[in-house]
């Protein structure tokens, strides 16, 4: 396992986003894949600051990304699908690892709020923080939007890179995935959408393009069937932390394919929280039940009735 995932100094393969605390510590670039982008092993994923979790204010969002930037972190993910409107009972858009930058993201008013804050506050953020350009990696999402739903056709993907690129202020994105494919017809990825990225990546406005979901299977079902370099990157969720690693059986054939790995939400969307995980997570529901109870006890809190 060498260009597929990032590398730890002792040779260790791991995807970027691994829950290994080492590895937050040391924030040593990474290599992603086959893109020569150099990457932190932990992201700064954007669901936050589209207030899925409680408001947040403009201070508290510039805070939290102006010290995720001094503690090393260049990689930012975000998505026009992330917004307060959610609700935990359908599948959320996708949550990094959260670091804890000291930030309270809670009980604060939030500036703005729209369908599409995750984006536009992001993007106020990095502009505040003046970092330069080719410091960060900003990777934003095509294909599944709060008002819309799911659109996965040429034209709403051309239009929707340009969307993003406004509510970013930027002139390009490192990375822009289709969004949760799996809520669509796996062949028109294949025969229309990865097409229409791919025009976008020639165009400059996506340096790479890759796909997102949660059934590994779909993985190999557009691999298998797009030319080859089509897809630099995949986005898991779910399937590399306490309750599953069956990405890691996935690994050889991405290698393969010369496929760049992110494992997004290592800490499992909440089930180590006395909240617990969105009700469609795969997790037993024995193991909700128990991280629940082992969160609540160490914060001395009543878990609360189903």
């Amino acid at each position: 396992m060498t260009d597929l995932l990032t590398r730890r100094k002792d040779d260790e393969a791991l995807p970027v986003g691994s829950s290994v605390l080492c590895t937050v510590l040391a924030m040593e670039l990474r290599d992603l894949g086959g893109t020569g982008l150099r990457v932190s092993p932990v992201g700064f994923g954007g669901a936050p600051l589209g207030n899925l979790y409680g408001d947040v204010s403009a201070d508290a969002a510039r805070a939290a990304v102006r010290r995720a930037l001094d503690i090393g972190v260049n990689f930012f993910d975000t998505s026009p699908y992330v917004t307060n409107n959610l609700t935990l009972a359908i599948q959320p858009p996708l949550n990094l690892l959260r670091l804890n930058l000291g930030v309270n993201f809670f009980n604060a008013r939030f500036y703005g709020v729209t369908a599409t804050a995750s984006e536009s506050v992001l993007g106020d953020c990095l502009r505040h923080a003046a970092v330069p350009r080719d410091r960060v990696v900003v990777a934003t999402k095509c294909g599944r939007y709060v008002e819309e739903g799911f659109g996965f056709s040429a034209a709403r993907v051309a239009r929707s890179v340009d969307e993003s690129l406004a509510r970013l202020g930027l002139d390009y994105v490192g990375i822009l995935h289709a969004h949760d494919i799996e809520f669509t017809n796996l062949d028109q990825i294949v025969n229309e959408t990865i097409p229409a990225l791919r025009k976008i990546k020639e165009s400059g406005k996506a340096r790479f393009i890759g796909i997102t979901g949660l059934p590994l299977s779909i993985y190999t079902y557009v691999l298998d069937r797009v030319p080859p370099d089509s897809v630099d990157v995949i986005l898991s969720y779910c399937h590399n932390g306490i309750n599953d690693t069956t990405l890691l059986d996935l690994l050889p054939y991405l290698k393969s394919k010369g496929v760049g790995v992110i494992s997004a939400s290592p800490l499992s969307m909440g089930l180590l929280t006395d909240n617990g995980p969105p009700e469609w997570h795969p997790a037993p529901e024995q193991l909700k039940i128990r991280e629940r109870l082992l969160s609540s006890e160490r914060f001395h809190k009543k878990p609360q009735q189903s």
